[in-house]
């Protein structure tokens, strides 16, 4: 769900599983599976289907996508309203545990900032899964519901991933959306933790606003954004800096980018999958950085800092990246949250700002916070 347009499907008609490696290629094997789905859907009376679901972090694993047997858009506003008068989800919890823990991730922001002096690497984004036993199997869609009236704008999702239960969440990022020629982008980069006193809140974004480190950030995946998209853009505007974004648990630096396509029939998912991933929730540059998370990281992220949306055949569509999120499982909840690593940042404020974002969803599973599954 999204401010622009809102979909619920049921059923799957045809499976995406290829990777999507080669998907800025419209001869690759991504795109041609892709173009042989929606021909399918067509041929097996599917009017104007539509492609929805995810991509991984990696795009070497395989992809999470489908085109689903029923489908119908729908008013974000009535959805929302619903939500808020559900009660809130909440479960016992039997146990928890970070991975890595807090002593490992700190231990990991150092060895990122020491290989900055080492080679070329600017930038790199470090991520940890909060796992969550709780004593009853958790209802998905509860947990949905209240992510909805607890966290109203951004992008809602929820939809079955393999092998992983249902993912879950409220993404305050927009990786791409295009309408005809029209494309628009919403980086985030540079982050700090809302407060509940109206005046120490203030501080807090006023200090994000002023800092050189969080502006250098944000600065290096505005470069990269523009490199990828100027091509492909007879007009591209990107604001001179980025404003504030806030959400309910954090403070971001935002800046959204408008373009008018040279050439209005390239696909959206095409051109989402040359943006992806952007240094916001990789690094830079992209695949030195992307290597340092293989070497650091004690986890595959699956389709956390993916991608997740739709497209429709004609190449428009909405794809958000996938943060504040969770993978839901009978059982168990996996919880995910990152933070990008400069040379000025510190390993304690990386880890606060992990746990600052962990909160959103926290807050959807009943939990006051990190430290009520400590």
């Amino acid at each position: 769900m999204s401010s622009h347009l809102s979909l619920k499907a049921s059923g799957v008609h045809v499976r995406v599983r290829t990777p999507a490696r080669d998907g800025i290629s419209a001869s690759g094997a991504f795109s041609r599976e892709v173009a042989e789905a929606f021909a399918r859907a067509r041929a097996d009376g599917i009017h104007n289907p539509v492609l929805m679901g995810a991509i991984p972090f990696d795009m070497d694993k395989p992809s999470e996508l489908f085109i689903p047997r029923r489908l119908a858009f729908f008013d974000r506003s009535e959805r929302l309203g619903a939500a808020a008068q559900r009660t809130g989800a909440s479960a016992q919890v039997v146990s928890a545990r970070s991975i890595p823990d807090e002593r490992d991730f700190k231990a990991a922001v150092g060895k990122a900032i020491a290989h900055f002096q080492l080679g070329e690497i600017r930038k790199a984004v470090l991520s940890r899964v909060l796992e969550v036993d709780f004593a009853q199997p958790v209802s998905a869609q509860a947990i949905f519901d209240s992510v909805c009236a607890q966290n109203p704008n951004g992008y809602q999702f929820q939809l079955p991933v393999e092998g992983c239960g249902q993912l879950v969440g409220v993404s305050p990022e927009l990786l791409l959306r295009k309408s005809g020629a029209n494309v628009r982008t919403f980086p985030l980069a540079g982050s700090a933790k809302r407060q509940s006193d109206a005046e120490a809140d203030a501080a807090a974004s006023a200090q994000l606003l002023d800092s050189a480190k969080d502006h250098y950030e944000h600065s290096l995946v505005i470069d990269e954004i523009r490199s990828v998209l100027a091509p492909h853009c007879a007009e591209l505007s990107i604001p001179a800096a980025p404003s504030l974004l806030g959400t309910r648990a954090m403070w971001h630096l935002g800046s959204p980018i408008d373009g008018l396509l040279a050439d209005p029939a390239m696909p959206v998912l095409q051109l989402a999958c040359r943006l992806h991933p952007t240094p916001a929730i990789c690094g830079f540059p992209t695949q030195a950085s992307r290597q340092l998370i293989r070497q650091i990281e004690p986890f595959e992220r699956g389709v956390f800092s993916g991608m997740v949306g739709w497209c429709n055949e004609q190449g428009d569509g909405e794809w958000a990246v996938t943060i504040r999120c969770a993978t839901v499982d009978r059982q168990r909840a996996r919880l995910f949250a990152g933070a990008g690593i400069v040379a000025a940042s510190t390993p304690d404020a990386e880890w606060a700002e992990t746990e600052a974002k962990l909160a959103t969803m926290l807050r959807a599973f009943g939990l006051a916070g990190a430290e009520a599954v400590a």
